[in-house]
């Protein structure tokens, strides 16, 4: 059964998330406070959690770190919801490991649309309409089937967030082109390639850790960026 934990301190709010995710035939746990999250989240262990930036005892950001840092809940999903539009509260939450995030105020269809395709990547909602010619990538050991959201490790399924998804995409799609900061930052996160930030080095650090002894095909380019080096570890 797929659990979602819902996480806002604003009680009308939370009830309708809540009706929502419920209405959508998922399990829902809900909580209004960082600390009773982060405990809900070890003993529940969801498949999604949607949680809301400012918390009276502790950031959402703060939050999403510590269930990054666990490793019951390190695959979790997290989707943050935030009242702040600058690009750097954006950034700050995918550099804590949230996967998307939907900014205040929010219409119920676009978060429901948002936590439809997060839970799909993960093959726990409906299956995806077909799409044109979405195509395999397959290079070093490395498989990667787009319209499943699929990565294989020389035959062996391994899980990735959405993000460290497409950024594994990004490079596999363009094996021994230099991909820039700047670059990766556009295409991936979505957002200014002008900004300064270590998000791209966190979540590239992670990926290798995912694809194990094939981690070493993404090389570091001193100063400018990373690129996909089949040469690494051989094909």
């Amino acid at each position: 059964m797929t659990t979602v934990l819902i996480v806002e301190d604003q009680p009308d709010l939370r009830d309708l998330v809540v009706h929502h995710i419920e209405a959508a035939g998922w399990t829902v746990v809900a909580c209004g406070m960082g600390h009773e999250a982060v405990q809900l989240a070890r003993q529940r262990q969801p498949d999604l959690v949607v949680l809301d930036v400012m918390l009276p005892d502790m950031s959402g950001i703060e939050v999403c770190r510590r269930l990054r840092a666990e490793v019951a809940t390190s695959d979790v999903a997290v989707i943050m919801l935030t009242a702040r539009g600058a690009e750097s509260d954006r950034v700050a939450g995918f550099e804590a490991g949230a996967d998307d995030y939907v900014p205040k105020p929010f219409s119920t269809r676009e978060l429901m649309l948002r936590v439809r395709a997060v839970l799909r990547r993960r093959g726990l909602g409906p299956p995806p309409a077909p799409t044109p010619a979405p195509g395999l990538l397959h290079s070093a050991g490395i498989s990667v089937d787009r319209a499943r959201h699929r990565v294989e490790i020389d035959g062996h399924e391994v899980r990735v967030t959405a993000l460290e998804f497409r950024l594994l995409v990004a490079l596999l799609e363009r094996p021994g082109e230099v991909l820039t900061r700047p670059h990766l930052l556009a295409q991936v996160w979505g957002v200014s390639p002008h900004l300064q930030t270590r998000t791209v080095d966190t979540h590239v650090k992670r990926l290798r850790e995912r694809l194990g002894h094939r981690g070493e095909a993404i090389s570091t380019v001193r100063g400018v960026g990373y690129r996909f080096d089949i040469a690494a570890v051989g094909s």
